[in-house]
């Protein structure tokens, strides 16, 4: 048994640092790109307004789960994974060299389209290329991907504050170039490590396309493009054909895609009565699925402008409360390393894991008792706050892991966690309401967006992680593929209709982020009375 990285497949490793440098170009690319749209030119940036940079952000990120339904059917039946990471890892290292190019509004919309098909090309098949390393009886596959989502959140964490200080600080084109020289450095040893560490049948499609089945999928796709042409065709006669109603047409496209997707699951022969019972079920999560991840993706688009226009980035502290908060947070992992020790089954993984910042928080500590100044000054980039996402996670994730396994058979039903969950994500708006109501147009702390942002969180880790497994426990056997798709595509709902809702943020701030909230919580109110009928629809799941 290979067992040579942590105790695990070697391929995992290769698989680790691309999804690592594929996470760290596209973060910290998204990192800036809002403030590249709305920064003057004289500033560096585009000058579009806030408004249309809201919007494009938002249909950007739609688009990118979107594509990543057509990147699993491509890799299943035409290429094989492994081809369809490595053209997907292409594409996206084209697009962020597209970006450094210092061609204004050309050069942004073609990345657009380059990092939205190859994200959809390679992200569904990366992750499941891991689950391919294992057999169904190996044990090592939980922690396998526990190492794997632990490489998404580093490359996530560290890349807003190097990609983040270059184009902020620097040039934007610079910040870009180093998104792109992070995905070269994924391709280059996802290339070298996968002739070694990676099956040889990941070259091949699972379920290769026949000929004629390949004429249908031309004429199919010839259809589709026409159609579209047809109506960007006659938008154009009509005189309105501009990039707000552009972005509403693709906001519709994904907002239908996932309501074909489940009228095909329900009318279809191939699903019996209980799986469909199970579909029926499905239905509420999913829409409250879709409210959350509205709500979470704004973070990378609302809270970073208000990061951006509205928030104290100069602060100062003592050299007192610097080192207790960096001495609080090491305690804190010494204590999850005293008790996680004796529970986890791969210990140099643990140990690794909270051994680096447990160091680098006592020697920052060090560092900074010996330094002579009392008063510290730090001036707060905003794109660093895009790392507050995958931090919180790092450190919720061992604690809810704990709180479950304690639970055990008395934890709340995956119904009942969608409610917490969606009460507290509406909570993390209306935190927002209270700086903004208080202090108006005024330049608030940046504890506030801190806090929005460790609230929002507990709500991710009641529905993300629940939601990617009760997708698979109601799925069809028919469409067992197809319904992993419906989880990225209540992403893509979610931020198309974002792209919507976001323009009326600029000047409404506290509307906008009571009715975002409120919204969520009487969602969340509402599913409550769904709770029981959800769990007689789900059959025996659990």
């Amino acid at each position: 048994m290979d067992s040579s990285f942590f105790g695990q497949p070697q391929g995992l490793s290769t698989l680790f640092f691309t999804e690592m440098w594929e996470r760290f170009s596209y973060y910290g690319m998204r990192a800036i790109l809002i403030y590249y749209m709305y920064y003057s030119i004289k500033d560096g940036g585009l000058g579009f307004s806030q408004a249309n940079a809201l919007s494009i952000m938002s249909i950007y990120g739609s688009l990118v789960y979107l594509s990543s339904v057509f990147g699993g059917y491509l890799s299943d039946r035409i290429f094989g994974s492994r081809k369809t990471v490595f053209y997907g890892g292409i594409l996206i290292m084209l697009g962020h060299i597209a970006l450094s190019i210092p061609m204004g509004g050309i050069t942004l919309f073609m990345s657009i389209v380059l990092i939205t098909f190859g994200t959809g090309l390679l992200k569904p098949n990366v992750s499941d290329m891991v689950g391919d390393l294992y057999s169904k009886t190996d044990r090592r596959r939980d922690s396998g991907f526990t190492i794997f989502v632990f490489g998404i959140n580093l490359g996530s964490l560290v890349s807003p504050w190097l990609v983040g200080s270059l184009g902020l600080q620097v040039n934007f084109h610079l910040g870009f170039s180093l998104a792109a020289v992070g995905m070269f450095f994924g391709l280059v040893q996802y290339y070298v490590e996968g002739k070694k560490t990676l099956s040889a049948d990941s070259m091949y499609p699972s379920n290769p396309l026949e000929p004629s089945d390949l004429k249908k999928l031309f004429i199919r796709c010839l259809i589709g493009l026409f159609g579209f042409g047809l109506v960007l065709g006659l938008m154009f006669v009509m005189g309105s054909l501009n990039i707000d109603n552009f972005i509403t047409l693709l906001s519709i496209i994904a907002i239908l895609t996932p309501i074909v997707y489940f009228i095909t699951m329900l009318t279809s022969s191939k699903v019996n009565s209980v799986e469909k019972s199970r579909v029926w079920a499905y239905i509420p999560l999913f829409i409250a699925a879709v409210v959350f991840w509205a709500i979470e993706e704004q973070g990378a688009v609302v809270l970073a402008m208000f990061a951006g226009t509205q928030t104290k980035n100069d602060i100062f502290l003592s050299k007192g409360l610097i080192i207790s908060i960096l001495l609080v947070l090491a305690v804190m992992i010494l204590i999850g390393y005293v008790y996680g020790n004796k529970r986890v089954q791969n210990k140099k993984v643990f140990n690794l894991s909270l051994s680096i910042p447990f160091i680098v928080l006592v020697l920052s500590s060090l560092f900074i008792g010996l330094q002579s100044k009392s008063i510290f000054h730090i001036n707060i980039l905003p794109s660093w706050y895009q790392s507050l996402n995958p931090l919180f996670i790092m450190i919720y994730t061992p604690i809810f892991a704990f709180i479950w396994n304690k639970l055990k058979d008395s934890q709340p039903s995956s119904p009942s966690k969608f409610v917490m969950g969606m009460i507290i994500s509406g909570l993390s708006y209306l935190f927002m309401v209270i700086p903004v109501s208080l202090f108006g147009t005024s330049k608030v702390s940046p504890f506030w967006l801190i806090g929005s942002w460790a609230i929002i969180e507990i709500a991710e880790m009641l529905i993300s992680p629940i939601g990617l497994s009760v997708t698979t426990k109601l799925a069809p056997k028919a469409f067992s593929s197809q319904m992993m798709s419906m989880w990225f595509l209540a992403d893509a709902a979610a931020q198309a209709i974002n792209s919507q809702i976001v323009k009326y943020y600029t000047g409404n701030e506290v509307k906008y982020f009571a009715f975002v909230g409120l919204f969520a919580i009487v969602f969340g109110l509402i599913l409550i009375l769904f709770v029981k009928p959800v769990k007689r629809l789900m059959k025996g799941v659990n």
